[in-house]
């Protein structure tokens, strides 16, 4: 039902609203252990939710700081002009205007670029499928893969660890937690990451 629900927000775009239904579809369906391909899709469209919902809050949020950052300069500049100090001193002394205007344009760059979409570390990423982790495993080998895919690969090509070769069975692989966690925070801090899912 929350996953039904989920869509049908997602369709009116109301991004926000279906995530929350889609983490409760996807609580629901971890509590009950049931399948993977419900938890692959239910995971495919709050990827996608997640996306849309950063993409349009994104574009409010670089108008904004467009508009805070004329504000800045702006009063920055007033500052300096009613202090008598917006041109070079005729005493030969050094205006701290034009790096103040510099430091400020850094900081509001930096802002921007964090809301930029750029690539994902690799050490998020599974190494089959170089998209982010969601459901990470460590292999004995110490090689870390999504599991749903590293089952697949189990189940299809045989018992071996894709990249080391050596045997491996599925009773073998263990929760990455560390892993998890990173890439939870990671995407966080940088919601347009969901795109790449």
């Amino acid at each position: 039902g929350h996953y039904l629900l989920g869509c049908a927000l997602l369709e009116k775009e109301e991004c926000a609203l279906a995530v929350k239904e889609f983490e409760k579809a996807l609580d629901l369906l971890k509590s009950s252990n049931s399948g993977d391909k419900m938890a692959e899709d239910i995971w495919q469209v709050l990827a996608k939710a997640k996306y849309l919902d950063w993409e349009k809050h994104s574009t409010q949020r670089v108008w904004k700081m467009q508009s805070l950052r004329e504000a800045c300069e702006n009063a920055l500049q007033e500052h300096h002009f009613l202090s008598g100090t917006l041109s070079e001193d005729s005493d030969g002394t050094t205006n701290e205007y034009p790096d103040q205007c510099k430091l400020l344009s850094e900081v509001f760059t930096n802002a921007i670029l964090a809301d930029t979409p750029g690539d994902v570390p690799d050490y998020l990423c599974c190494q089959i499928t170089f998209e982010i982790f969601r459901d990470p495993v460590i292999t004995p080998s110490g090689v870390t893969y999504e599991r749903a895919i590293l089952l697949e690969h189990l189940r299809k090509v045989g018992n071996f660890d894709p990249v080391t070769r050596e045997p491996l069975k599925e009773h073998q692989l263990v929760p990455n937690l560390a892993i998890k966690e990173a890439v939870q925070a990671y995407l966080k801090e940088h919601s347009w990451a969901y795109k790449s899912n």
